[in-house]
C-alpha cells in the first residue's frame, strides 16, 4: 500500500501528538490541527486520503466539520474519536459521513489497523479512471489517452503520471516523487524525476499534434524550486476560446506574456485588444 497523507483533529495538543507520531511510524504523511475550521481548510487544499476526527473540538466541533465536508471533498475516509457513550451520536457521526468510529480510551494498533484497512479498502474501490482535461489515465487497463489519442508509456512513466494525477492541484516535491514512484532515497542525488517529467510532455505533446479550437490543454506544471503538478489550460493557437493559459518554456515553467504580437493582429495575450503601427 502506498504511503497516504492522513489528517489528525485533535485540540489536545499531547494526544494530537502521539497519534501524529504513531501514524507516521506506520508509514503515513500525517498532518495535525487543533480545531474545525482549520480541519476543513486543510481539506480544502490538502486533499488527505484520510482524517482522523476527535468530536470535541473548539470553533467548530467534529458534527460540524462533517457537515462542512458534504459536497466538499467525498475521496477521504474518516475516522471518528469519541469518549461519547450516546447511540444516536454515533449514528448521526456515520450518516453524515464518517466511515469508522473509535470509542475512547483506544489502542494506538488499533487505530493504525482501522487506519489501513479504510485506506485498504479506498484502493480497491476508487475510480480506475483519471481526468485531467483530454487527458485519460485507466489504472483497471494501464492506458493513458489524450483526446482519444492512445500514449503509449513504459511501466515507470505511467507511475509518475498517475501519481501526479491522483494528486491535481497539488504540488509533488522531487524528494516525495523519488520515495513514492522511484522507492528511492531523497538524497540519491539523482536528475531522474526531471529526466522522467521531460519524457512525459514529449510524448503528450506529441500525441495529439492538432488539438482543437477549444481542446483543453493538460500540462505537468514545474513549480520553481518544488517540484510538479498536473495543470490544466485552453490552446492559446489564434482561434481559440476560453481562459488563455500562460505560455511555458521547454521546462513546462510558466514565462512572462508578451503584451505585442504582430502589428495589425489582436494579442492573444489581450483579448479584445488589436495591435497597430
Amino acid at each position: 500500500m502506498r504511503q497516504m497523507r492522513v489528517l489528525v483533529v485533535e485540540d489536545d495538543a499531547a494526544l494530537g501528538l502521539f497519534l501524529q507520531k504513531g501514524l507516521a511510524m506506520d508509514g503515513h504523511e500525517v498532518a495535525r490541527v487543533g480545531d474545525g475550521d482549520a480541519a476543513l481548510e486543510h481539506v480544502a487544499s490538502e486533499r488527505p486520503d484520510l482524517m482522523v476526527l476527535d468530536l470535541g473540538l473548539p470553533k467548530r466541533d467534529g458534527m460540524d466539520v462533517l457537515r462542512g465536508m458534504q459536497g466538499l471533498y467525498t475521496a477521504m475516509a474518516v475516522i471518528v474519536l469519541t469518549g461519547r457513550a450516546q447511540v444516536e451520536e454515533r449514528v448521526q457521526c456515520l450518516n453524515l459521513g464518517a466511515d469508522d468510529l473509535l470509542m475512547k480510551p483506544f489502542s494506538l494498533h488499533e487505530l493504525t489497523a482501522r487506519c489501513r484497512a479504510l485506506l485498504r479498502r479506498r484502493e480497491q474501490f476508487a475510480d480506475p479512471l483519471l481526468r485531467s482535461g483530454d487527458l485519460v489515465l485507466n489504472r483497471m487497463e494501464r492506458k493513458v489517452t489524450r483526446a482519444g489519442a492512445v500514449v503509449e508509456l513504459t511501466t515507470k512513466e505511467f507511475a509518475l503520471l498517475e501519481f501526479l494525477m491522483q494528486r491535481q492541484g497539488r504540488c509533488c516535491g522531487r524528494s516525495e516523487l523519488l520515495r513514492e514512484v522511484w522507492q528511492m532515497s531523497p538524497d540519491a542525488g539523482t536528475n531522474v524525476v526531471d529526466v522522467y517529467v521531460n519524457y512525459l510532455r514529449k510524448k503528450l505533446s506529441a500525441a495529439c499534434p492538432a488539438l482543437s479550437d477549444a481542446a483543453t490543454v493538460t500540462v505537468i506544471e514545474t513549480v520553481r524550486g518544488e517540484g510538479y503538478q498536473i495543470g490544466s489550460g485552453v490552446d492559446l493557437r489564434p482561434g481559440s476560446v476560453g481562459k488563455k493559459e500562460p505560455a511555458r518554456d521547454e521546462m513546462g515553467e510558466r514565462r512572462a506574456s508578451p503584451a505585442i504580437d504582430t502589428v495589425g493582429r489582436p494579442s492573444p495575450w489581450l483579448p479584445g485588444v488589436r495591435i497597430v503601427a
